[in-house]
């Protein structure tokens, strides 16, 4: 008597094509600091709370000679929505990016919506007074003056 076995074959996907790995990283990045913060802040979150996981934006922070430049994308955030704020060298952006009433079916939403967060510590004393942010074309743009004692300063070389 011969027992036959079906046999079974493994499906090979092709893999997607992917175009900027640097990209991905950086989107998988973002994930896991967002898995990381929600779970530290909210622990019934992670396991399926009401509330919307709390999101952090991409930014840039660069420094200059006399101060820290930061951009933040804030796409579709109205500029009442953002709170800003300064401890010592902390800088704390929060806000809310709401979402939008429509009138049809919604058939995929991939934007983020909801609360956002975004913290950074700067490497150099900041003056609270040379402070300033503006948002322009869903960019918040933060320049953040440098203390003076904080700036650097060009020494001469004498010869002896």
């Amino acid at each position: 008597m011969t027992i036959t076995h079906p046999r079974r074959y493994r499906q090979f996907s092709t893999p997607a094509r992917r175009e900027d790995p640097v990209a991905e990283i950086e989107q998988l990045q973002d994930q896991m600091g967002q898995i990381i913060s929600s779970f530290f802040r909210d622990p019934v979150g992670v396991l399926g709370s009401q509330h919307p996981p709390v999101w952090i934006p991409p930014a840039d922070i660069e420094e200059t000679d006399d101060s820290y430049v930061l951009e933040l994308d804030l796409p579709g955030v109205n500029r009442d929505d953002v709170n800003i704020e300064l401890r010592d060298n902390e800088l704390r952006i929060t806000g809310e990016l709401k979402e939008k009433d429509r009138t049809g079916v919604l058939r995929r939403q991939t934007r983020r919506i909801g609360q956002f967060e975004f913290t950074a510590t700067l490497p150099g004393d900041i003056d609270p007074d040379k402070v300033e942010a503006s948002l322009h074309d869903g960019v918040l743009t933060v320049r953040l003056g440098k203390a003076a004692a904080s700036r650097p300063r060009q020494i001469e070389v004498k010869e002896t």
